[in-house]
């Protein structure tokens, strides 16, 4: 058995994910279509801290993360500003709301400096009680570095419906988010928590 069983969780899929890349890449490198589930659906229902205790976040792929839905107040917005360590620090013991039996969208908008990647992934190990709920593997696609023309790129996960009753708004969950490319190299890797509540 590992002995850091929240990292074997975290591991992405053996199945290579893109097919070799060329030198270069055009201007525009198409979104990978492959449908997955989004990180809070049905039985999207981990209390553990990083290895190191800190959020890993690589300068070369600067990360947003957002949760939207129609049933937002207006002018309320769920982002996760992932090129700040200390507010990444923070999200871990404040829980946000999400309301319970309501449409949303995820979406990770993110800018490659530098390089190419290939076969970015975002992974997700959800956990209540420390126990693991569910677990995401959600594609994101191979890059080229962003330029003038194309400043960040964005990647939509599937529209969801958030759990719903009283079982499921009880307890905090905690989640620990991952993404990393083909290689095993990891860009951004942090935790945080949320509520199931009646209102937003």
């Amino acid at each position: 058995m590992s002995a850091h069983p929240e990292e074997d969780e975290l591991k992405p899929s053996s199945t290579p994910a893109t097919s070799p890349l060329p030198q270069s890449l055009p201007k525009s490198t198409p979104n990978s279509t492959q449908k997955t589930r989004a990180w809070l659906g049905g039985k999207h229902l981990w209390a553990s801290s990083l290895v190191s205790g800190v959020p890993h976040l690589d300068p070369r792929l600067p990360l947003t993360l957002e949760l939207d839905s129609p049933t937002l107040p207006a002018g309320k917005k769920i982002v996760f500003e992932l090129s700040d360590p200390v507010k990444i620090a923070q999200l871990k013991n404040t829980p946000i709301n999400i309301k319970e039996g309501v449409e949303y969208n995820v979406r990770i908008a993110f800018k490659v400096n530098h390089s190419i990647i290939s076969g970015v992934r975002y992974l997700q190990v959800v956990k209540r009680s420390g126990i693991t709920v569910d677990k995401l593997e959600q594609m994101l696609g191979s890059y080229g570095p962003n330029t003038k023309e194309t400043p960040f790129y964005l990647k939509n996960f599937d529209s969801e419906e958030s759990p719903s009753g009283m079982l499921a708004r009880t307890g905090t969950y905690h989640v620990r988010s991952r993404v990393v490319d083909d290689d095993g190299e990891v860009y951004a890797d942090w935790v945080w928590s949320f509520k199931l509540a009646k209102e937003w």
